[in-house]
């Protein structure tokens, strides 16, 4: 589970986003972070009993680095103010495979994954691939299971077309799916469940509902 120090260190960071404060907190930063690297570690050991894809995957090949890349961003805070862990078989250097993803940030936390923002070859290769095999892609998205944890793919207007890309037919039946840019599903967690000995478990249950999808999509970018 997650330590409330954990989170109380990432709101602090939010509201002292500067190196001097960093330095002086380094000890508290390196505790967080140990409590996060353990806690991804143990989703990695859960994943890999049912997808073995990710079984060689270590913690650090999955967790992004704290420090913001503010080369080309008008906004100059040095750190991030969550961490963040995606697990795929390529680690979170991944760009064209669909994975898991944790998110831990106070008052946005939340779990899920697939892939998000495919580079424009992928995207094409993921549209072409649902608009052949559509009712297999349907089967997955309107499961039971995965209805039940997710509700639906993520659907937030920068993730979708407001008209259908060009090259598919208005008639064509996967037609609402082929405006997505990007091919996510989430669940999120109010601060208070991350602490709680069950987050383990159910993080898990969200990445049993997500492997189908995945699977299809890494199928898709074969």
């Amino acid at each position: 589970m997650i330590h409330r120090d954990t989170l109380q260190f990432l709101s602090n960071l939010k509201d002292n986003n500067n190196r001097e404060w960093f330095d002086h907190n380094r000890r508290s930063f390196e505790l967080a972070r140990n409590n996060f690297f353990e806690f991804v570690q143990m989703l990695i050991n859960e994943l890999s009993k049912f997808d073995t894809s990710i079984q060689f995957v270590r913690p650090k090949d999955c967790i992004f680095r704290i420090n913001r890349d503010i080369r080309f961003s008008a906004d100059k805070s040095p750190y991030k103010t969550n961490f963040g862990a995606f697990i795929s078989k390529s680690g979170k250097k991944a760009t064209s495979t669909a994975g898991y993803y944790f998110h831990l940030e106070p008052d946005n936390s939340f779990a899920g994954g697939g892939i998000y923002m495919p580079k424009p070859i992928e995207l094409k290769k993921i549209r072409n691939f649902i608009s052949e095999n559509f009712p297999d892609f349907l089967e997955i998205i309107k499961s039971q299971k995965f209805l039940s944890v997710f509700g639906n793919l993520d659907n937030d207007l920068a993730f979708v077309l407001k008209r259908l890309p060009k090259g598919y037919e208005a008639d064509n039946p996967a037609a609402e799916y082929l405006k997505y840019k990007s091919f996510t599903a989430t669940v999120s967690f109010a601060d208070n469940e991350l602490s709680d000995e069950s987050l383990l478990e159910k993080t898990i249950d969200i990445f049993v509902a997500l492997k189908p999808l995945n699977d299809f999509l890494n199928k898709a970018l074969e």
